[in-house]
C-alpha cells in the first residue's frame, strides 16, 4: 500500500491530476475530498515518505561507513556514496515540501532516481524502484544486525522515520477503505 499511495494516481480524487507540481487550492476541492487532497500533497508525501526514506538511506550509509572503516575501505566508500545520495534526496524533498507550502511549482521529483526516470518519461517507475531500494535497505539494516549498532540519536531518527512512514500508510489505507465502503453503501 505504501508504494500505491506514493506513486500511483489511481488514489487521486477525480477532480485532481497526477501532476503534483500543479498547485491545488483547497477551496476548489469538494469537502469530502479535502482529506484525500492532503494525503497527496507534496508536503505530506515528503514528511511521511520522502524524509523517512532519506533517513533510512542516510543511516544505512553511516552504518556502512562504520562497518567499513578501516578494515574495508570499499564498504566505507560505498557508505559515503549512499550518504551523498540520501542528502541529495533530502534536499529535493525539502524543496518539494517548501514549494508546496509556498504554492510554488517545483521542477524536481522527490528523489534522484525519479529525476532520472523523468528523463526517460517514467518518473513513477523509478520512484517505485527507489521505494524498493529503501525497503531493501530497511531489511539489510535489520538482517545484518547493523541496526543494533545505531547510537541513541540515530535510533531515535530511525524509530521516528519508521513511525511516520507506517502510521501514514495506515491512515491513508483506512481513509481509502472508508471512502470505498461509503461508495459501495450508496451504490450497492
Amino acid at each position: 500500500m505504501l508504494i500505491a499511495h506514493y506513486t500511483y494516481p489511481r488514489y487521486l480524487p477525480e477532480t485532481m491530476t497526477p501532476d503534483q507540481n500543479a498547485p491545488v487550492c483547497c477551496a476548489d476541492i469538494p469537502a469530502t475530498d479535502r482529506i484525500q487532497a492532503f494525503f497527496i500533497r507534496p508536503f505530506f508525501l515528503t514528511l511521511t515518505i520522502g524524509i523517512p526514506f532519506c533517513i533510512f538511506k542516510g543511516l544505512f550509509g553511516f552504518a556502512a561507513i562504520t562497518a567499513g572503516t578501516p578494515s574495508d575501505p570499499l564498504l566505507a566508500a560505498f557508505g559515503w556514496l549512499v550518504v551523498g545520495w540520501a542528502a541529495t534526496d533530502f534536499a529535493m524533498n525539502l524543496l518539494r515540501a517548501a514549494g508546496d507550502l509556498l504554492k510554488i511549482p517545483t521542477p524536481l521529483e522527490y528523489c534522484t532516481l525519479a529525476e532520472i526516470g523523468r528523463s526517460v518519461h517514467r518518473p513513477l517507475v523509478f520512484l517505485a524502484i527507489d521505494t524498493l531500494i529503501s525497503f531493501t535497505i530497511i531489511c539489510l539494516m535489520l538482517w545484518s544486525g547493523w541496526i543494533t549498532r545505531l547510537s541513541l540519536p540515530e535510533s531515535v531518527l530511525w524509530y521516528t522515520a519508521t513511525t511516520l512512514n507506517l502510521i501514514s500508510v495506515s491512515l491513508v489505507s483506512l481513509y481509502n477503505e472508508a471512502k470505498r465502503a461509503s461508495r459501495e453503501t450508496k451504490n450497492p
